[in-house]
């Protein structure tokens, strides 16, 4: 589980509102995510440095948190025309930690309801994708400040993703928990995320990134760049980690330890594919917070 905190630009404002997503055309999505980014750069540098705090006690931001969980999209677009300060305000405060309305939809365990549209309301009135958390005592992000789509990244919750990568945000974000977007995803084996951002561009440059989605030609050209023993052996830990076979076989050909162990997680290549995907862990925990019981005779209550 990822170590999350807690909790005048008029004229291209409007045409961003007025702009619509084609689904179907990658490069609409592409101009309009370049679009949105370079909003919020300049809304950013028209904003005072000082961020405004909003105690996590305050009323505006209980109401906004538990509309955010529940998927109540109508008391979320009362609040952002009521007090228009929630949409770049940060929540919680200066002792404890801050982040912003756009990392409470994708706080974790995610997958709230109505998520996605929530992100979008957020974006258009004004949230900013490239905020990030702060750590206790600091209202400045530094080390491992995380934006929300590390966040998404995080819990493999793919549509909120879709949804920020959409509205501007920078899928080469560096610096989070444990680096860009992608690291994050693939470090916490959430690989619908992990998939998705490879669809959008995200650079898959590292031997573990191109081995956990099973990238062979990108793979082999890696490799053909560096063939560092260690490296090899993190691809082929993480290529059975994702239950990629095939570039689990070529690793091995290549020199891999068959029993490798990394310091940043529990066990061998085969500890690392008996194990579940962030998004299985979700659902089995969810269920079992239903109350839902297992045929199986091996399960206990």
């Amino acid at each position: 589980m990822p170590d999350h905190a807690e909790l005048p630009g008029h004229t291209l404002e409007a045409a961003v509102r007025e702009q619509r997503l084609d689904e179907d055309a990658s490069s609409d999505r592409a101009s309009q995510s370049l679009l949105l980014r370079t909003w919020h750069a300049m809304m950013r540098a028209m904003t005072d440095d000082t961020p405004l705090v909003i105690p996590s006690d305050d009323q505006a931001a209980i109401e906004l948190l538990f509309a955010i969980r529940e998927g109540d999209t109508a008391v979320v677009r009362r609040l952002v025309s009521e007090r228009p300060e929630v949409v770049r305000a940060r929540f919680g405060s200066q002792e404890r930690g801050t982040g912003t309305a756009l990392h409470m939809v994708t706080d974790w365990p995610g997958y709230f309801p109505g998520g996605p549209e929530i992100v979008r309301i957020l974006i258009v009135a004004g949230a900013d994708p490239a905020a990030r958390t702060t750590a206790r005592g600091s209202l400045t992000p530094g080390p491992k400040s995380e934006t929300p789509l590390h966040y998404a990244a995080s819990s493999d919750d793919v549509d909120v993703a879709e949804a920020l990568i959409d509205g501007g945000a920078d899928i080469e974000a560096p610096d989070g928990s444990i680096g860009t977007p992608l690291d994050n995803a693939i470090g916490y084996s959430c690989w619908h995320v992990a998939r998705l951002l490879a669809r959008r561009g995200a650079r898959i440059d590292k031997t573990w990134h191109a081995a956990a989605l099973g990238m062979l030609e990108r793979l082999e050209q890696l490799l053909e760049l560096d063939a560092d023993p260690g490296l090899v052996s993190q691809g082929f830990w993480h290529s059975c980690a994702a239950g990629q076979r095939r570039a689990a076989e070529l690793l091995l050909s290549r020199g891999a330890d068959l029993n490798w162990e990394p310091d940043y997680a529990y066990g061998t290549p085969l500890d690392a594919a008996d194990g579940i995907g962030t998004r299985q862990e979700n659902v089995i925990t969810w269920l079992r917070e239903q109350g839902a019981r297992s045929a199986s005779p091996s399960e206990t209550d």
